[in-house]
């Protein structure tokens, strides 16, 4: 199962379906209005999964109890997360390979929310992706991989979520063949 709601997460699960693996569903946000006149537009990733031919379920909160049991009947292998919400243990306990989430920094360093406006407010040179797996707390899981890439002198937020996203769908096809696999060699973070 794929969960992810913005334009930042589309390239991760273009990435999975390109590689060949089943996606037994897509997990978003409910439409929601917007602009001026509030028209109700769909996340990128419920339009990314209509072309793609994929089931999508909308969630108002993944805290529903009914959502759990949908994700029950699904039996998912596994859950992969990208831009999503924060998911209760009744939810990321489910798949018997686990859950992992993408981060758009190199973890420990800016868990939370905006890690991208961070890195370039803070001066950073470098910043990344990182899979993990997914605990009680944000942004704390033992991480499965990271990927590094340079922060350009002038480069904006918007260019750079563009080249994390690139980045952050290799990064997501390759944690998932190293866990279908068996090969992943987690590490713990430091300051959890």
């Amino acid at each position: 199962v794929f969960m992810g709601t913005p334009d930042f997460a589309v390239p991760s699960l273009n990435a999975i379906v390109r590689s060949g693996f089943e996606v037994a569903a897509v997990v978003t946000n409910a439409d929601e209005p917007r602009g001026r006149g509030l028209k109700v537009f769909p996340p990128a990733v419920k339009s990314a999964a209509a072309e793609l031919g994929l089931q999508v379920i909308q969630v108002a909160s993944p805290k529903e109890p009914e959502f759990a049991e949908s994700l029950r009947k699904i039996s998912p292998d596994l859950i992969v997360v990208v831009a999503f919400r924060i998911l209760p243990k009744e939810v990321f306990t489910i798949p018997r390979l686990g859950t992992f989430n993408l981060h758009a920094s190199l973890l420990p360093r800016y868990r939370g929310a905006a890690p991208i406006n961070w890195a370039i407010i803070k001066g950073e040179s470098e910043t990344g992706v990182t899979t993990f797996f997914l605990d009680e707390n944000i942004d704390t899981g033992r991480i499965i991989l990271q990927k590094k890439t340079l922060i350009g002198e002038n480069e904006t937020a918007g260019e750079l979520a563009g080249r994390l996203s690139s980045l952050g769908a290799d990064a997501v096809v390759e944690t998932v063949k190293m866990i279908e696999s068996g090969g992943v060699r987690v590490i713990e973070q430091d300051g959890t």
